[in-house]
């Protein structure tokens, strides 16, 4: 199955990417948690055996699972003289620009990785000042011993999240600029597969990496074939959902005409639209119960000579979505039960960042048993996967996965 077609948020799953944590999770320090967007460093080999329990479910399930670092490799694999842009480029948006370190660093991994796949791997790992091979201390930072641990490069821990660097949505996708500069670095991988790879190669892009406007994958959910969601949040701002519109609507080809804009608070609890709600079923949907009341939303449809009309709305987030669904009812389900204390422990860890694989039928970590028997006690099919190391990043199965392909 080529290119991308995503529709809905229900629809069964057929193909989705994945990430398999890396050596990048050893990088990590207590000093460098904030910096790198952690609150805990996960156990890596756990953290491995728990994805490998999440792609079993996925594929198990009828899902085809291909990964971000094979693809990649695939990539550079097809024209070897992408391999020395790609690293050029690599290493610029690392902060590597003297000319030193760059020849240093690319003769480095090109006579010690010249599989392409390791080095797809060893650039999400980052790279020490120590791995350098000696030679005569030229600058200042090569005599001084204090900084041998140095990172040249640093590591992309938060790649094992595929969810935010871009979005599929209807037969294109949205490139991100992301939020962190942390995590700018990650859509590289993917400018170079949807450019380069000859599965994704003609996918049509309506966002652009290099933009100014950030916008991350956690806040675009798919309504319908017609209908997106994406949250104006800490991660996408305003100007980037309208740039988005006028490029899906420009597109004759799309079938997108209505995006709702919703202003979800900007703090860690609501990091992205996902953690706010999050469809599960044709009618039901999970949703933090510190949402509820009346929120301010904005519907953009097309206007005329390519600009876009705005309505603002201001209702709950039941008769939003009934009407955005044409439905008479939807379901709501509290995180937790509706018990704050509940909720606020398992929202902490993706109690209602589900991914749902068909309608009714939904991937979730098995530590949030109080959410979990309420979504069974709802009809709801619950796939528990473990995740006492995984949840560690502050991500749930849908913020791990990036569908690529639903049936219709």
């Amino acid at each position: 199955m080529k290119g991308i077609h995503v529709t809905s948020e229900i629809k069964p799953l057929k193909k989705v990417l994945l990430h398999r944590p890396g050596k990048e999770l050893l990088n990590l320090t207590p000093d460098t948690l904030e910096e790198l967007l952690f609150d805990d460093i996960p156990f890596l080999k756990i953290a491995q055996q728990e994805h490998d329990a999440f792609a079993k479910i996925l594929k198990d399930n009828g899902v085809e699972v291909v990964y971000l670092e094979k693809l990649m490799a695939e990539v550079l694999d097809q024209d070897p003289a992408l391999r020395d842009k790609f690293l050029r480029q690599f290493l610029k948006e690392g902060n590597i620009t003297g000319k030193k370190y760059t020849k240093l660093i690319i003769d480095y991994l090109n006579e010690k990785y010249p599989d392409n796949y390791d080095l797809v791997l060893k650039t999400m790992e980052g790279m020490r000042l120590t791995e350098l091979p000696k030679s005569e201390a030229t600058t200042l930072i090569d005599r001084v011993e204090d900084y041998e641990e140095v990172m040249l490069l640093a590591p992309l821990p938060n790649l094992y999240f595929q969810r935010d660097p871009f979005a599929s949505v209807g037969d294109g996708v949205l490139l991100h600029k992301m939020y962190s500069k942390t995590r700018c670095r990650e859509t590289i991988y993917d400018e170079y597969i949807f450019n380069y790879h000859p599965d994704f190669k003609d996918v049509p892009q309506y966002y652009d990496r290099y933009d100014v406007d950030h916008i991350e994958g956690g806040d675009v959910l798919n309504l319908n074939e017609t209908t997106l969601a994406i949250g104006i949040s800490q991660r996408t701002n305003p100007d980037a959902i309208e740039k988005v519109a006028k490029k899906v609507f420009a597109d004759e080809n799309s079938k997108i005409r209505t995006i709702y804009a919703f202003h979800i608070p900007k703090s860690r609890a609501f990091m992205h639209l996902d953690t706010v709600f999050t469809q599960i079923d044709v009618d039901k949907f999970t949703y933090h119960p510190a949402i509820l009341g009346t929120l301010q939303v904005f519907k953009l449809t097309p206007g005329k000579d390519g600009n876009v009309d705005i309505e603002e709305i201001n209702d709950t987030l039941e008769h939003i979505l009934e009407k955005a669904l044409g439905l008479d009812h939807v379901d709501l389900i509290p995180c937790g039960g509706g018990d704050m204390i509940a909720a606020a422990r398992e929202q902490w860890n993706d109690g209602s960042n589900t991914l749902c694989i068909a309608p009714g039928v939904i991937v979730v970590y098995e530590r949030n048993d109080v959410t979990n028997e309420v979504l069974r006690q709802h009809g709801l099919k619950v796939l528990e996967m473990p995740s006492c190391e995984l949840s560690r990043g502050r991500g749930g199965p849908r913020c791990m996965s990036m569908p690529l392909i639903r049936e219709d």
